[in-house]
């Protein structure tokens, strides 16, 4: 799709009474498919300041083993060349909210409450890229065989810088955390895309509104932000418990604390995510997708340490911690055990220390984990 080439005068000929009309069409029917909010942004115009942000990450090496980042760097500033949809002049940005209320927390099992909050219930992907494409469709039906309408869904798929954009299209602001912060909902959002070959009404870009809050940068337990809005991903938890494929680094793990699989710290102390509206629809509670899985009140950590494939596939099925692989949440279980303090553990991180044929990572946070707990240096 992304090299197709058409001929897009007709679309470039509609004036601003139908730009905006069509604008207000796709905005009602992403509102209809269950989307929180819904901005527009041109295609067409590149990414500068936001490109040169992500080239200094790059070239500071501050993401890490993340090495499909550095790729597609050209491609990354803008969404009209090859890379992504050939001759596309708007880009809708879609979001959807998953922050559950925070009294309901205090009540979900242990094994929850320690992975980040939106990947306590179903793999968000499957169900947000079927939304997304639904949206796609009906930007396509706006063409005609004369004048056809392209229309490219993305969600976590491409080399795009989704946060930029979707300041850009006026969703909300970037915070000092680096994320994408929309005013009355708060940062807890999932993002979608679709590019296509319709000229829209782009929406304005709103200012940031951080002013002198620090409160995320300060949260941080790793220390993982370099200065405002520069974040060095090797010492972030999220990076270190999801990405990273190998052993912790030592003077990371205490810091690491009970987060098994990601970190929200810098966003829950964020006012932004403190009004009712960033506390998610009701249908999340009631079960809803980012519910937590019923799966969650049965698996403990220390299960968590020695699965075969077979309580490995039970366990990461349709869930997101499928991303951190067997040996990466036994590796972090082993972490979270050692920063409980709980010298009931240790039978069982004694038992994976030992085991021949053990993963080498897992091995290693066991036997560390077995002399934090036998020190008492990680007792509370």
């Amino acid at each position: 799709m992304a090299n197709e080439r058409v001929s897009f005068s007709d679309h470039d000929l509609r004036d601003d009474g139908e730009t905006r009309t069509l604008a207000i069409r796709v905005k009602s029917e992403a509102r209809r498919l269950g989307f929180d909010v819904v901005g527009i942004a041109r295609a067409d115009v590149s990414l500068d300041r936001d490109a040169e942000h992500y080239e200094s990450f790059i070239a500071a090496q501050r993401h890490g083993e993340m090495h499909w980042l550095a790729r597609n760097a050209d491609v990354r500033a803008r969404l009209d060349g090859d890379g992504v949809l050939r001759g596309a002049k708007s880009v809708v940005c879609v979001a959807r909210r998953y922050h559950r209320a925070t009294e309901d927390d205090a009540s979900q099992p242990e094994t929850a409450r320690a992975i980040a909050h939106y990947a306590r219930g179903r793999d968000y992907h499957g169900f947000l890229r079927r939304k997304v494409r639904l949206l796609a469709k009906f930007l396509r039906r706006l063409g005609t065989p004369e004048s056809p309408v392209l229309a490219r869904p993305l969600c976590d798929d491409a080399p795009v810088l989704e946060r930029a954009w979707a300041a850009r299209a006026g969703l909300g602001f970037v915070g000092k955390n680096g994320m994408l912060i929309v005013p009355g909902v708060g940062s807890m959002v999932l993002l979608g895309e679709v590019v296509t070959t319709l000229r829209l009404e782009a929406d304005s870009a709103i200012a940031g509104r951080c002013g002198s809050c620090t409160r995320c940068l300060d949260a941080c337990p790793t220390g993982a932000f370099v200065a405002p809005f520069v974040l060095d991903a090797r010492r972030c938890i999220s990076y270190l418990t999801i990405e990273h494929p190998g052993v912790i680094p030592l003077a990371l793990r205490d810091a690491t604390g009970t987060h098994l699989f990601g970190c929200d710290d810098c966003q829950t102390v964020c006012p932004f995510n403190a009004g009712p509206g960033a506390h998610g629809p009701d249908g999340d509670r009631a079960g809803g997708p980012f519910a937590p899985l019923e799966r969650w009140s049965r698996v403990r950590l220390e299960d968590l340490l020695s699965m075969d494939e077979t309580a490995w596939r039970a366990v990461s099925e349709g869930s997101p911690l499928k991303r951190a692989g067997r040996a990466g949440l036994a590796r972090n279980a082993a972490i979270v055990l050692a920063n409980r303090g709980d010298p009931a553990a240790l039978p069982a991180l004694r038992a994976v220390a030992k085991k021949v044929g053990q993963d080498e990572t897992v091995r290693e946070a066991a036997a560390w984990a077995c002399q934090q707990l036998g020190t008492g240096k990680a007792q509370p």
